[in-house]
């Protein structure tokens, strides 16, 4: 089997894929799911050098998001819901390969009109953005956003999100491709590129001296951010892409009575799993209406590519949400017939 397997704890560049790892055994309360797209993370590069807060032991595949099929062989718990050919997406450590065992509590059908490249990014990225927007900002309509990094995974999830819940968006990016993405693709109604010098000038230009109500951050500008951010707004830390854990001046937190809140969409599955139905339901209703949808980065990697995949998301360099294919549904539904 094919399979992106860490043996010692290195920089992506440095593990080669395996193409003779071993097929996984389901735990009891697990399916087997064979793996046809997975979600290029950034937390998968940390966690390929130790640097995550989830480390499971050594050997492990790498990755977590991804879209598939219930394998023909899998065996199918008391109480699951799947069945062998059951088009699905979730989330398991080792998604990176040709096969994951997955617990069945952690998957949810894909929709017949979606790809499996589309549903690859699902699972996590669009959880994360709406939770961030909905369960924590408490986002309500006709209030200004600012998403950093706005055509990345997160932040096109977050464009389009805050747009379908009643929010005015200011896409904010480091280069002019980056802020077309987020107006063309997510629906953002402004756009500002945060590498010029005084940006947040332009922010308060356009909120006509306001500022904006939700910050959303997946990059580690909160504290650039908060020259324009409004009274009693609210400053998402979703996650410091740039590499950096910033420090923050607590005197503008107090003096512009504002909220620095962070979400951890990872923990909800241990402390707070009866809200994960709660979240889904609503996304996949948006979903279905066509309200938002899934942005994929235009260059698709094959899994043998899968390190040129790691390192462009590492350098800011794809939009949308960045894919690795270990298997090509047409060709797959071709050889079944």
């Amino acid at each position: 089997m094919r399979a992106f397997l860490v043996n010692e704890y290195a920089h992506p560049a440095q593990v080669s894929l395996t193409i003779n790892a071993p097929e996984p055994t389901p735990a009891k309360d697990q399916v087997l799911v064979d793996v046809f797209s997975a979600g290029l993370n950034f937390f998968d590069i940390l966690q390929c050098q130790g640097k995550y807060q989830n480390q499971p032991p050594f050997p492990f595949v790498l990755g977590t998001e991804f879209a598939g099929r219930i394998a023909k062989d899998s065996p199918i718990p008391e109480g699951c819901p799947f069945k062998p050919g059951d088009r699905v997406f979730g989330a398991a450590q080792g998604a990176f390969a040709e096969k994951v065992p997955a617990p069945w509590s952690q998957l949810l059908p894909l929709p017949n009109n979606m790809t499996y490249d589309q549903g690859a990014g699902l699972f996590v990225t669009w959880p994360t953005s709406y939770e961030a927007l909905v369960g924590r900002a408490e986002l309500k309509p006709g209030e200004w956003v600012l998403v950093t990094a706005a055509a990345g995974g997160v932040g096109i999830a977050a464009v389009q999100l805050a747009k379908a819940l009643g929010a005015t968006v200011i896409a904010a990016a480091g280069s002019q491709e980056k802020l077309d993405v987020a107006t063309r693709y997510g629906g953002a109604d402004h756009a500002v590129n945060y590498t010029k010098p005084n940006w947040q000038q332009d922010v308060l230009k356009i909120t006509n001296g306001k500022g904006v109500d939700v910050v959303y951050d997946p990059v580690g500008l909160i504290r650039d951010c908060l020259k324009c951010i409004a009274w009693k707004g609210r400053a998402l830390v979703v996650g410091f892409a740039a590499g950096q854990i910033e420090k923050l001046p607590l005197n503008l937190v107090l003096l512009k009575n504002i909220s620095i809140v962070g979400i951890h969409w990872g923990a909800y599955s241990k402390l707070e799993p009866q809200h994960l139905p709660v979240v889904h339901t609503a996304l996949l209703d948006l979903l279905a209406s066509g309200r938002v949808k899934p942005v994929v980065y235009t260059d698709v990697f094959p899994l043998e590519r899968l390190v040129d995949g790691l390192l462009a998301l590492e350098k800011r360099r794809t939009w949308g949400k960045a894919i690795v294919r270990i298997r090509d549904e047409h060709e797959t539904e071709k050889s079944r017939l």
